[in-house]
């Protein structure tokens, strides 16, 4: 269990993030990095980046993607959004603006400037679940297959440390429905992970 002392460590840590504006020449639109965390946080939910909606509410995953996170995990708003459960930070913490085929890479710097530290952290996380290419390149490193597909597709070689998932975005909806194997065996052991857990 964390500490008072570790507690207070991060909350100061959040709060430097959030007041960080060193991509805002960058950006399209103001900074305003979005994440959640605490120090007693079991799972870390690892992204990639806000979408213009997340940036405009400043929650996290508060979009269709979230929807969909949010089913696959069986949990509901209030348990996803308990930050002594669920810490959430993505690979980027501001809105990077948009590509050809949808929103821009999360901006290194992000990872570069904070991510090593947040984690040191968080003393408790027992379980990460790591959506899309940029959150697998960094936290399963070179244990990573070629593609997205197949690191997904390997899950169990990096259970119960971590879940390697395809990013939730309704952009996705053809890969769930090309790759059924998704759905029939690594959700069902994800909310069995949880429950175990007891953060469900």
């Amino acid at each position: 269990m964390a500490s008072l002392g570790q507690v207070r460590r991060l909350n100061t840590l959040l709060r430097e993030v959030r007041a960080c504006t060193h991509c805002a020449a960058h950006l399209p639109l103001e900074p305003r990095p979005v994440l959640r965390a605490h120090a007693s946080a079991k799972v870390l939910i690892a992204g990639q980046a806000p979408g213009t909606r997340v940036h405009e509410t400043g929650i996290p995953w508060n979009d269709p993607s979230g929807d969909r996170l949010r089913a696959w995990m069986h949990v509901d708003r209030k348990t996803f959004y308990d930050e002594r459960q669920f810490a959430i930070i993505p690979m980027g913490y501001c809105y990077p603006g948009r590509g050809k085929s949808g929103d821009l890479p999360p901006r290194r710097e992000c990872a570069e400037l904070w991510l090593d530290a947040l984690l040191e952290h968080l003393p408790d996380i027992e379980f990460t679940i790591v959506l899309g290419q940029y959150a697998q390149a960094y936290h399963l490193g070179s244990r990573r297959k070629k593609t997205l597909t197949e690191t997904v597709r390997a899950w169990r070689d990096y259970w119960p440390e971590y879940l390697p998932m395809p990013h939730p975005s309704p952009r996705n909806t053809h890969w769930l429905q090309q790759n059924p194997w998704f759905e029939r065996k690594a959700l069902p052991a994800l909310r069995r992970r949880l429950k175990k857990l007891g953060v469900t």
